[in-house]
């Protein structure tokens, strides 16, 4: 599975805690993330993140395209109620992911639900969607 990671100033060392947590399960998976996101979580457990651009530079939006290409599988987007800088990309994403089907975290409880389903194999439905869409494709 493919999870992107994002989060805000105020909840990137959340972040970084919740992958310590669940670092065996996140190691068997590709991640990205936006680059400062990427790279704190990267050096605090060893993970291999693929960094893209900051959120300042457009990172959001690689992650936006990603989901419209169908190579996200999860994004987890942690953000603060009263983290406004970020409202209109946590909008912009959640579409997305409405509109894909793609499960999406945004504080730590869903993210610690999605990742036990993940664990147990209850999102192995994303691949079957995939090898379909690419049957067609050929």
């Amino acid at each position: 599975m493919n999870i992107a990671l994002m989060s805000d100033e105020n909840r990137q060392e959340l972040m970084v805690q919740f992958c310590i947590a669940y670092c065996g399960i996140l190691a068997k998976h590709t991640l990205c993330a936006t680059h400062t996101t990427g790279r704190m979580v990267a050096e605090a457990t060893g993970l291999d993140v693929e960094l893209l651009f900051t959120h300042d530079h457009g990172g959001c939006q690689q992650i936006g395209a990603r989901i419209a290409y169908d190579e996200i599988d999860m994004v987890l987007f942690f953000t603060g109620p009263k983290s406004v800088a970020y409202e209109d990309d946590l909008h912009y994403i959640c579409h997305l992911c409405d509109t894909y089907n793609i499960p999406c975290a945004t504080n730590i409880a869903t993210a610690e639900m999605l990742i036990h389903g993940l664990a147990r194999g209850d999102l192995d439905w994303r691949d079957v969607v995939r090898s379909r869409k690419t049957k067609i494709v050929l």
